[in-house]
């Protein structure tokens, strides 16, 4: 969440960097209106409670005088009525400022390029170059149906639309890259966590999936309970309400979950195979740090991610994402995307975000410095989405009779 704070104290810079993510100017409107209330009332609560100081004073003096309190006793418990009207009307506009704040996004950081969407992206580099093909590369549902890896048919009968089934060898792969990413990770000094599938109100608020998210979300009936959209809330969530201990930070940790979106507002996007799919696997690294350890952690993230994609041996890119294209709670964004050929383009196969302290002030994770307790950083990102490296691979690694080449690394665990 925005620092409500330092948002009243500097106003106009903070709108400004807002209005780089295409926030709605009528939500600022609404912010900036309902500060100035607040403002009145506490300049009115000060005066009533500096009176009722004074007032109070002088019934020492009034019964020294042998003057009748009376009067001032009415005015007393008329001001103290006052001051507990207006008490209850700075609480009122505390809890409206919160709730709009809860759907604000965070603040960009200064270099972050201005943009809108994708478009607007700025590519960092490019590590591996792209395999020339001597044939026309297929597709992934193409090499899926010669080989029966992928049964999208089959998905959509025991579900609906964007599941699918994994058989045979495609089953396996997706295991096998489901444990050699966590043992990438470890390698890497990252605390391999299990957590649980769902999460409360609490958790997703937390992360920020809630308020503004819940159409994405897959709500369990009768429970408040949802099922994850990543492992990012989890993971984070394991700290919530609490206190850690600086030398224990950063925290590394990494999680494979499955992962349940219903891609609300992608309608006629990627309806074929299985780019965008309500359920998908994912390893997930999460961090937390102290403020000054958080860009240092975040390059640590990236390079962790990129390195994995080298070792599979998947050509791909770093994309710096623009103001407009960031998630919610990010301050800052590195999307690595891999190169399909069969498609002829790069695909998102990792985001990685730092948040600063947007989800910290939302989820009240801090660490004590010198007495004080300060909210530490966190971050996220993909190691990697577990369906479109084996997308990646496939297609990759197809060869000119449809057949597909396991990567070396990954052969140990078939």
């Amino acid at each position: 969440m925005v620092d409500l704070r330092q948002f009243e104290k500097d106003f106009d810079t903070v709108s400004a960097a807002l209005k780089r993510r295409g926030i709605d100017e009528k939500i600022l409107e609404k912010v900036k209106v309902l500060f100035e209330e607040k403002k009145a009332v506490q300049k009115r609560l000060e005066a009533a409670q500096a009176e009722q100081n004074s007032k109070s004073r002088l019934f020492g003096q009034y019964k020294r005088e042998g003057k009748d309190v009376t009067e001032l006793q009415r005015e007393v418990a008329e001001n103290k009525e006052r001051i507990a009207a207006l008490n209850e009307e700075l609480r009122l506009l505390e809890e409206k400022l919160f709730e709009l704040a809860a759907t604000i996004p965070n603040i960009p950081d200064p270099d972050v390029p201005d943009g809108e969407d994708e478009e607007d992206n700025v590519e960092i580099k490019r590590v591996l170059e792209p395999k020339t093909f001597s044939f026309r590369p297929k597709e992934h549902w193409e090499l899926a149906e010669r080989n029966g890896w992928i049964d999208f048919e089959r998905g959509v009968k025991i579900a609906k639309s964007r599941f699918s089934a994994l058989r045979y060898e495609g089953a396996r792969l997706e295991r096998a890259l489901i444990n050699y990413m966590l043992d990438f990770n470890r390698d890497r000094g990252f605390e391999e966590v299990y957590v649980p599938f769902m999460a409360n109100a609490e958790s997703l608020f937390a992360t920020g999936q809630l308020p503004k998210f819940a159409d994405d979300l897959f709500k369990v009936e009768g429970e408040e309970l949802y099922l994850i959209p990543t492992a990012e809330v989890p993971v984070t969530n394991l700290f919530r309400d609490e206190i850690l201990k600086k030398e224990d930070l950063p925290l590394r940790l990494t999680a494979y979950t499955p992962c349940f979106r219903k891609e609300a507002g992608s309608a006629g996007r990627d309806t074929r195979g299985m780019i965008r799919q309500h359920q998908f696997d994912k390893v997930e690294l999460v961090c937390i740090t102290a403020p000054e350890e958080s860009d240092r952690v975040f390059e640590e993230m990236v390079a962790c991610a990129s390195d994995l994609l080298t070792s599979l041996g998947l050509p791909h890119r770093h994309m710096l994402l623009c103001a407009g294209d960031m998630g919610f709670s990010a301050a800052r964004t590195v999307d690595l995307e891999v190169w399909l050929p069969g498609q002829g383009k790069y695909r998102e196969i990792s985001s990685i975000s730092n948040t600063r302290d947007f989800q910290a002030r939302r989820a009240k994770i801090r660490f004590k410095e010198e007495k004080k307790n300060r909210l530490v950083h966190t971050l996220n990102g993909s190691s990697l989405a577990v369906g479109r490296t084996l997308i990646a691979i496939m297609e990759n690694y197809q060869q000119a009779d449809g057949s597909i080449l396991i990567p070396e690394v990954l052969r140990p665990y078939l």
